[in-house]
């Protein structure tokens, strides 16, 4: 029997990596979701840290993340697979355990936490495409991505589900869930080692002396950097037009959140296969065209003084998520298919990188451009999106 994306689901299964690799996959998204979105929470709540020194920490962690990109980048270029991705949520268990040992009021153990479990969230996703490159190929490799992005997502929501109903507990339960989190990181960090995938190392072909990734990805990468922002949209750019700007109840935000994770989860698999019809670069600019059109549509609806607006904008974020939908099944899929093999670790380094950095000012970007109008939000972000299309495209 095939699913509905004409795959069998053993096959998907073998091509991520096997069952307990899949396991693996499941249980450190379970564990990401009991924590990482209440972690400011627990910075202030727990720790009694203000808010701002919080998020300084967060911040810091972040961008330590991204400036070790190079150096998973080369120890993935050396054939490191399963242990790469074991390593990386190995790092997140030393980030729980310094949180779970930092007293009130002490910033430096927060900010190493931040840090180990920044270092771990950023190398994460190119050791795992690196790994599902080497056990699957072609269309078949690129809906495995797409299966564990699903995977993933569902349990990311199924733990912060479980996170929410404990938040009643105060410090105590926000001790434990951190608790949870790092046995679930050993867990999966187990698990992924024991599937034992490794690659041997390429041979970089004599005429490409420095050894760089194809020139050719270079416009991918800087315009990935404003695809990226689509990431944030439900999660910051809605919430804050929604709540400060139309006054809605805080309920939208969690309706626009919750369908968005639905979404994901049911449809990037069929999404992604049913794409493979199109070339990956049709595909990403296809997703950069979807987007400029959710946003030109959250531009129509966005103004305050209209009672149907809440509901309007709920609806184009379902646009919005079929464009995150399409860019996050041909992005990745499309940087494994340019890279050269001697290059493969490295040139995904570089993506998680621009994407990494994408997520990290498009907060601060949104927020600026927002106080200043639906305009120059919803406006600027389409021009944005829809050069970065046309740069993908006629590359």
């Amino acid at each position: 029997m095939t699913t509905t994306t004409g795959i069998r689901p053993r096959t998907l299964v073998r091509a991520s990596g096997g069952p307990r690799y899949a396991f693996a996959l499941a249980v450190d998204a379970l564990g990401t979701g009991l924590l990482r979105p209440f972690l400011l929470l627990y910075g202030v709540t727990v720790l009694r840290l203000s808010g701002p020194v919080t998020g300084a920490a967060m911040t810091v962690g972040i961008v330590a993340g991204l400036a070790c990109m190079p150096a998973v980048g080369r120890w993935l270029d050396r054939g490191a697979r399963s242990s790469a991705v074991a390593a990386s949520m190995l790092v997140r268990v030393v980030g729980v355990a310094l949180l779970l040992a930092a007293p009130p009021g002490h910033v430096s153990l927060f900010v190493a936490a931040a840090l180990f479990l920044g270092i771990g969230n950023q190398a994460w996703p190119a050791a795992h495409a690196a790994l599902v490159a080497t056990v699957a190929h072609g269309r078949e490799r690129d809906a495995a991505l797409a299966a564990g992005r699903a995977l993933r997502n569902a349990c990311l929501g199924v733990g912060a589900l479980v996170a929410t109903a404990c938040l009643a507990g105060g410090g105590t339960a926000f001790r434990a869930l951190a608790a949870g989190t790092g046995v679930a990181y050993c867990a999966a960090a187990a698990l992924a080692w024991s599937v034992r995938i490794d690659a041997q190392p390429a041979a970089a072909p004599a005429e490409d002396g420095d050894d760089r990734p194809a020139p050719r990805m270079r416009a991918l990468l800087i315009a990935n950097v404003v695809y990226a922002f689509c990431l944030n949209v439900p999660e910051v750019a809605l919430p804050l037009v929604l709540v400060t700007q139309l006054q809605a109840s805080p309920v939208w935000p969690a309706v626009v959140f919750v369908a968005n994770t639905v979404l994901v989860v049911v449809l990037q698999v069929p999404v992604t296969v049913l794409m493979s019809r199109f070339s990956r670069r049709t595909a990403l600019a296809l997703a950069g065209l979807v987007l400029t059109v959710s946003y030109l549509g959250f531009l129509a609806v966005a103004w305050p003084g209209h009672g149907w607006g809440p509901p309007a904008l709920a609806v184009v974020s379902v646009v919005c998520t079929l464009g995150e939908i399409v860019y996050a099944g041909s992005a990745t899929a499309l940087v494994t298919h340019l890279a050269p093999p001697h290059a493969l670790g490295r040139a995904l380094a570089r993506f998680q990188l621009s994407t990494g950095f994408g997520l990290a000012v498009s907060p601060a970007v949104i927020t600026t451009l927002a106080v200043r109008g639906p305009a120059a939000l919803w406006g600027t972000l389409a021009a944005a999106t829809l050069l970065s299309a046309a740069a993908v495209a006629t590359e």
